[in-house]
């Protein structure tokens, strides 16, 4: 019996500290601020602001206090299907009787996926200590009248120069109407590099042959209905790099433009070259012309003579078949001696000015024998070979002649 009258004063006490606790929290819920006035972008919030996706609002926020408070905070948020945006001020002291007015900044957010227009919640709250003031309006939203969305851009992981690459696409219109005559543009300003298609027009809203008008939260829009068009489309584009691209990272720009619309989006090209140098590679006297592209190229080479060196090449006309190469013979000959540069230079088929090609050698003492020099080794050998011959000659002794006796008959 004593076990049950504990437990009937335990329970009577828990229901006393619940009293309690909640008339605590009816206490702590009382009013802060009285004679509210809110403002969006100007305009009286009682008076049905309209207000657009994407756009920043100014949310002005009047009141009179009802207590002496520190430690006071204003709060708003626009509360969307999606997505929640809020802003607050800092902390603030106020006087009962007197009026304060504070101004908070919020983006909305896109909630409009299937609808050109709706509603979202605007609530804001002033609060400090115990006190507290709720107040909530709806706001009508809509879509920019003009807008289109990048959803993404797709491109390969890497790309060799000269190579002919893709460039995807995806494009939604979250605006209010429907964008006419779209051109999109594929561009890497630093290769100078682009290409555009026609891309024609994305509806806001899709609908089908059974729709006489856009249902829009109670709002008929009349709008003439286009069968088979989607809000979302996709695309691509062929972009060919050019064969001297250097290896490196390029910023590669999608820019969508229309009558009423412009927008863009940028992604990260990594370009290879297994000719980073160019498509001349030096080897001791020897140019390997390499063609890494589909064409056959042909290349006209001229030697750089001077008057102290003398310069000739393999080959003066040079043709390279797609995808392969050929090598050249560039030497030289001097009167001077060390290492000295020569060049030769490169051009096309039609006689376009291509690179200069640049070589060294060393030399000897001299590395061509004078024709002077020449003739006197030869004089020189002449006259050592007759001066042994008239040696010889004089060493020799004259032979005695025989005496023969005459004899008469």
């Amino acid at each position: 019996m004593k076990i049950k009258m504990d437990i009937k004063k335990l329970l009577v006490s828990f229901m006393v500290l619940v009293s309690v606790l909640f008339l605590a929290a009816s206490v702590s819920a009382a009013e802060l601020a009285d004679n509210t006035a809110i403002e969006v972008n100007g305009i009286d919030a009682t008076f049905n602001p309209a207000i657009v996706v994407g756009e920043t609002l100014f949310v002005r926020v009047e009141f009179d206090s009802l207590a002496t408070i520190s430690d006071v905070i204003v709060k708003a948020e626009i509360e969307g299907d999606r997505k929640t945006v809020e802003d607050q001020t800092n902390y603030f002291d106020v006087e009962a009787g007197k009026r304060y007015a504070k101004t908070l900044k919020l983006d909305v957010p896109f909630d409009l996926r299937d609808k050109l227009s709706g509603f979202v919640d605007l609530n804001v709250r002033i609060s400090g200590n115990d006190f507290r003031t709720d107040i909530s309006y709806s706001l009508r939203v809509q879509r920019e009248s003009y807008s289109v969305d990048v959803i993404s851009v797709s491109i390969p992981q890497q790309v060799t120069a000269g190579e002919l690459f893709p460039v995807d696409f995806v494009l939604r219109n979250i605006g209010y109407n429907d964008l006419r005559d779209l051109f999109v543009t594929a561009r890497i300003s630093a290769l100078n590099t682009e290409k555009s298609v026609f891309l024609g027009n994305i509806v806001a809203i899709e609908c089908d042959k059974d729709m006489t008008a856009e249902e829009n939260y109670g709002v008929d829009i009349v709008r003439k209905c286009i069968e088979d068009k989607e809000s979302t489309v996709s695309g691509r584009i062929f972009l060919q790099l050019p064969y001297d691209a250097q290896p490196g990272i390029y910023a590669l720009e999608l820019k969508i433009a229309g009558e009423d619309v412009a927008s863009s989006d940028n992604v990260q090209l990594v370009v290879k070259n297994a000719f980073p140098e160019g498509n001349f590679i030096v080897s001791g006297n020897q140019l390997l012309i390499a063609n890494p592209t589909n064409e056959l190229v042909v290349y006209r080479i001229v030697p750089q003579s001077t008057s102290a060196i003398s310069v000739s090449v393999s080959e003066t006309l040079v043709a390279v078949p797609a995808g392969s190469s050929r090598v050249v013979t560039a030497d030289a000959t001097s009167d001077l001696s060390g290492t000295q540069t020569y060049s030769v230079n490169v051009f096309s088929s039609d006689g376009a000015f291509i690179n200069t090609v640049s070589f060294s050698k060393s030399f000897g003492e001299k590395d061509v024998t004078s024709p002077i020099i020449v003739l006197t080794i030869v004089l020189a050998v002449i006259f050592i070979v007759l001066l042994i011959v008239l040696i010889v000659l004089l060493g020799k002794k004259p032979q005695k002649s025989e005496e023969f006796s005459e004899s008469y008959y």
